[in-house]
């Protein structure tokens, strides 16, 4: 048997403003440009399986199954959301983290993979920054 325990203690997730447990902030502070698509899909898995402390702790066949991904396409899908900073994950444990109050200013969205689509807006402002594409 597994024995759960927060991977994150600090950032044990409460529902935010607002009127789901998915955090409007993804959107507002676009959060959403830090992953794909596939780790997205993961995300709204996690958020929907998980206790209400943010916990599960699905197999990674379970996960290809369920989300229709191989798994170089599931490790690549979690390592994004960790790398965005909204799940901690610890075999075999995931925790899906609560939003930081403060958007994190020293920490860019990941640019999109070449094959991405991305708008002209979003190019602009890249360039615009200093970015890259």
């Amino acid at each position: 048997m597994i024995i759960k325990h927060l991977l994150e203690p600090q950032r044990l997730r409460c529902i935010p403003p607002g009127f789901s447990w998915v955090d409007h902030r993804l959107v507002r502070r676009n959060y959403l440009l830090r992953a794909g698509p596939a780790a997205w899909t993961l995300y709204l898995f996690l958020v929907t399986v998980a206790d209400a402390q943010g916990l599960s702790y699905y197999s990674d066949p379970a996960l290809c199954r369920h989300l229709n991904l191989d798994t170089v396409a599931l490790s690549a899908a979690r390592q994004q959301l960790v790398q965005a900073d909204v799940i901690a994950f610890k075999r075999p444990l995931y925790q899906v983290l609560s939003l930081p109050d403060e958007l994190n200013l020293g920490a860019a969205p990941a640019a999109p993979r070449s094959g991405q689509v991305q708008s002209v807006a979003e190019i602009l402002r890249r360039a615009l920054e200093g970015g890259s594409q």
